[in-house]
């Protein structure tokens, strides 16, 4: 999918047009669509195609957000993003939406990857000390990846804490490069 130039403004447009109270419930909306478009070749293909015009895609996407259950103003967000041609990156305007309306409520989100699963006691200590480090509540996501054959990688917006065995390999390996 091509990317869009400018989609933070098309983040900060959402949310300057949806009540605080509902942002949560339009955003989950905005993911189910994402969602749809990740796991249906022929779906996001109709998204993306400048075949239709205007009023076939609202009568589309009207159908879509009536399936999905999304709110008017989610509707009229999706249409927005079709007129200015941006539709097709919805996932990475999602993704923006998301880390802005975090941020909006002092929390963040981190990404935690380990070869492992992490064990539930460790968990609340990551989180405190995370919690400490950013000053924010924080909302972590685990992932596992075995590829990564000891320590962990720490990825908090645009931050990333790295010790695993293969980014330290790799810090290793650019240094001999170096001289």
């Amino acid at each position: 999918m091509k990317t869009v130039k400018g989609v933070k403004k098309f983040a900060k447009k959402f949310l300057a047009n949806i009540d605080r109270a509902e942002i949560a419930k339009a955003i989950g909306q905005l993911e189910t669509v994402v969602h749809l478009m990740k796991q249906n070749r022929s779906f996001r293909t109709f998204v993306v195609c400048p075949v239709f015009d205007r009023a076939e895609m609202e009568k589309a996407l009207a159908f879509i957000c009536d399936k999905i259950g999304a709110s008017p103003k989610v509707g009229k967000y999706l249409e927005y993003l079709y007129e200015e041609k941006a539709l097709g990156s919805l996932p990475q305007i999602v993704e923006i939406i998301n880390a802005l309306y975090l941020e909006m409520q002092k929390r963040a989100k981190a990404v935690v990857t380990s070869p492992l699963p992490v064990a539930p006691e460790y968990e609340a200590e990551l989180k405190k000390a995370l919690s400490k480090v950013t000053g924010r509540d924080i909302d972590i996501e685990f992932v596992v990846d075995p590829a990564l054959l000891g320590g962990v990688k720490i990825r908090i917006g645009s931050s990333m804490y790295d010790s695993s065995i293969k980014g330290q390999l790799g810090l290793l390996r650019d240094k001999f490069i170096e001289g």
